[in-house]
């Protein structure tokens, strides 16, 4: 048992019984290295990380290997999801010296933490061009006692490269209509027509552009925007990349088609592609994105909740194929025989021609990824609903893959605004419970006195490190959209306690950039700051988007100006690579439409009328719309401020840009002031 038996991350935990002499990332680590003047090596990886796994059997869990390793280095493993700050600065120094990354990431540092060799998954002997794992640690720590004095020049030169590297922020003001059309015209040049999403293999659920493309079409009307989200969204929820028997969404398709996926499933992931679905469905009014959305957040509540009421981070892509070995995707593929095994042969074979099971198969060794091939063939509805159930039934007998049960603050933050507006939208008051649960622990077990946030927590035990920005942020977005949809003040005035961080300890007072870490948190050899979106929305445009909405609910100056400077970097970046910045175009269509502010007042919150004219608000398009209600003398929130029944009955004040309309007690007005798809 090394140092990391007492860590709370999952992650930490796999390696806590390898041989290696593993220390946590700690100032004690450098310590050491500095007192026994050796290099240390960089490990950084996450729990369902495919290739995580497969090094860490083929090399830290072996007994010669460890023992070279323990002889000559201090070994320090880093959970990226717990420390994405410390993955952040060494990936981009990866990234710098090799022109790619990903993880597992390997980096050789000196004591100092300065980086001077890099790598991501080494095999356990030489393949396909890659030295083993053995060859790099001998040639590192031959280097490191014979050229000492070259590799620590290497290092420095490093850091001073990287330190140089500061990103440029490039004014703080906002991005206007020509910015926003400009990247919907890159957009454009760069979806697939044929296929749905953006470039080639492998391809990600491009969840925030999605969100960018229906607040742009709710704007503008532009009808290329709908269709391209609307196109996307149908290929990626008929294809292997979704679960069609469970719900969910794997990490992403290894191909073009949507058809095979990288098995993992991330809390991030489908939070984001809930809510897309959900905005999709008050858009248009699609079944196929109703379904999805209802899908995705009984997903989330049935294979993600934790005991404590919080979303554990990540399902595994390996599980046990029955053999004893782990194997990519076990628990979601079949084959015909499989098929007719648990169905019988007449139900077996309409569930292959349904769900496009092959003899030859779509993945490996004849086995089929589930889909829905686009098929001229009717099925009755009531036999296929059976026919999933039943197979649903067997799969839980699988031998299910591994849940890493660490609660991540800033991905609880986007499950709560999923689940809150999802329950909203379709009467679904328990997942709007399972949204207060998840918000009712962030605020009794990661948040302090001061509101400072934590990272992470495990077993309603929180974790040691301090939260970064995109935590500050996504949750007050949680918070902002709970409020907006429970009428419960108290989660705007979290949400404005978080944000009071964000500007405090997060912003340049200078230019209203914004930085991934606090200014007081632990010092890296570099400040990392990243304003793209990547998997989830950076700490940047998130921030930005909260702020808008938070000084939409409240008048705050500071906070509105605030959201305007940080989206000056979308100015510039979303007509160039739209695809990278596309939480920042949302929020940035967001400032161009107000946002608007609905406060719907009545004698009480369970009065029917009200509650009508509230749901109608939820249900409105315009982009980052906010939403009060309560009665007219709540002190809950702003907006209810000096707004009384309009003749005895619940109203509705719609304002915008300083201007209100006049209050109105008809649904169909308000509708029409926020924008409906047709039936709504």
């Amino acid at each position: 048992m090394n140092r990391l038996a007492h860590e709370t991350s999952p992650y930490l935990l796999q390696h806590a019984d390898n041989p290696v002499d593993w220390w946590p990332w700690s100032a004690e680590a450098f310590d050491e290295a500095r007192r026994t003047g050796k290099p240390v090596l960089l490990s950084v990886g996450y729990s369902s990380c495919h290739w995580c796994h497969v090094m860490a059997h083929e090399s830290f869990e072996d007994r010669a290997t460890a023992d070279y390793l323990n002889e000559h280095f201090v070994s320090v493993k880093v959970d990226r999801e717990e420390r994405p700050d410390v993955d952040a600065v060494y990936m981009e120094a990866v990234q710098a010296a090799t022109g790619q990354g990903g993880w597992p990431m390997t980096v050789f540092l000196t004591p100092d933490a300065e980086p001077f060799y890099f790598g991501t998954y080494f095999p356990p002997a030489p393949r396909h061009g890659m030295p083993s794992f053995r060859q790099v640690l001998e040639g590192v720590q031959q280097a490191w006692t014979t050229r000492h004095d070259e590799v620590s020049e290497v290092a420095g030169k490093i850091v001073r490269d990287l330190t140089q590297r500061e990103l440029s922020h490039q004014g703080t003001r906002p991005p206007g209509e020509q910015e926003l059309a400009q990247a919907l015209l890159g957009l454009t040049r760069e979806y697939d027509p044929q296929r749905g999403g953006f470039a080639g293999a492998p391809k990600f659920p491009p969840s925030m552009v999605l969100e960018f493309l229906l607040r742009h079409h709710a704007r503008t009307g532009a009808e290329g925007a709908l269709q391209m989200a609307a196109d996307t969204c149908e290929r990626m929820a008929r294809g292997g990349l979704y679960d069609q028997l469970g719900g969910g969404f794997a990490r992403y398709s290894v191909d073009r088609d949507w058809v095979v996926p990288h098995f993992e499933k991330m809390l991030y992931d489908n939070a984001l592609l809930c809510r897309v679905y959900a905005h999709l469905w008050r858009a248009t009014g699609s079944d196929l994105a109703r379904r999805v959305a209802v899908e995705t957040a009984d997903f989330l509540v049935r294979e993600l909740r934790t005991d404590e009421g919080g979303f554990a981070s990540a399902l595994d892509a390996d599980s046990d194929d029955g053999t004893g070995r782990h194997v990519e995707g076990a628990y979601y593929v079949w084959t015909p025989e499989q098929l007719r095994a648990a169905l019988g042969d007449t139900d077996g074979d309409l569930a292959a021609q349904y769900f496009g099971v092959t003899d030859e198969g779509t993945f490996e060794h004849g086995q089929s990824v589930l889909q829905l091939p686009q098929t001229e063939g009717v099925f009755d509805a009531e036999k296929v609903a059976s026919v999933r159930s039943r197979l649903l039934a067997v799969r839980a007998g699988r031998p299910a893959p591994g849940r890493d049960d660490k609660v991540v603050a800033a991905w609880n933050g986007l499950a709560i605004a999923a689940l809150a507006e999802t329950g909203a939208y379709f009467d679904r008051p328990d997942l709007v419970e399972a949204a207060l649960g998840a918000a009712d622990l962030l605020v009794r077990v990661h948040l302090d006195e001061h509101a400072r946030l934590a990272r992470t927590s495990k077993d309603g035990r929180v974790g040691p490190n301090a939260g970064v920005l995109e935590d500050y942020a996504d949750v007050a977005e949680g918070f902002l959209a709970l409020a907006s949809v429970t009428g419960e003040g108290v989660w705007l005035d979290f949400a404005g306690l978080l944000l009071d961080h964000v500007l405090a300890r997060f912003t340049d007072p200078e230019d209203g950039a914004l930085y991934d870490t606090a200014s007081d948190a632990e010092q890296l050899i570099r400040r990392p700051q990243d304003p793209t979106d990547n998997a989830a929305p950076s700490g940047w445009t998130a921030a930005a988007a909260a702020l808008l909405g938070y000084a939409a609910h409240t008048g705050s100056e500071s906070h509105r100006t605030a959201a305007e400077r940080a989206l000056g970097v979308v100015k510039t970046l979303g007509p160039r690579v739209p695809r990278f910045i596309g939480w920042g175009l949302a929020a940035a269509e967001a400032l161009l439409d107000g946002p608007r502010e609905v406060a719907v007042v009545g004698p009480a919150l369970d009065d029917e009328r009200t509650a009508a004219l509230h749901m109608t608000a939820l249900l409105g398009t315009a982009p980052g719309a906010v939403v009060a209600v309560g009665t007219p003398d709540s002190d809950e929130f702003p907006l209810l401020a000096d707004r009384p029944l309009v003749s005895g009955e619940p109203a509705a004040y719609v304002c915008r840009n300083f201007t209100c309309d006049a209050p109105t007690t008809d649904r169909g007005r308000l509708r029409t002031a926020l924008g409906h798809w047709p039936a709504g």
